[in-house]
């Protein structure tokens, strides 16, 4: 599994390492079960903090895409490819809106009515 960051980003490397994460899991690249790089090993490998990978593994956690499991490590849920990709067109979607200047109240409706 491939984690970029982009340092000249105005995005948080965390969001950068969670964003990666989800392409890898929506392309297939990771399977459920699979274990994530250790947070040390990632962390040396990109050189930023360790902190930095573990508030990303977090939010992944959060989302429902990997389990956080102490001695094991990080590992992909059985649900997580699907996800990760509902995920990625959701963050795209409100990329797109704010760039159209759709608020966040005005796409919710919008989301809302597609679902009868």
């Amino acid at each position: 599994m491939l984690v970029r960051i982009d340092p000249a980003s105005a995005a948080p490397l965390y969001e950068q390492i969670a964003a990666s994460v989800r392409r890898n899991l929506a392309e297939g690249h990771v399977s459920p079960g699979q274990h994530l790089p250790p947070a040390r090993a990632l962390a040396g490998s990109l050189e930023i903090n360790v902190h930095t990978v573990l508030r990303a593994y977090a939010l992944l956690r959060d989302e429902g895409l990997i389990e956080l499991r102490r001695g094991r490590g990080a590992v992909v849920t059985g649900r997580a490819e699907s996800r990760a990709r509902l995920t990625t067109l959701v963050s795209d979607l409100a990329d797109e809106a704010r760039r159209v200047g759709v608020g966040a109240d005005e796409l919710v409706t919008m989301l809302r009515r597609r679902f009868p």
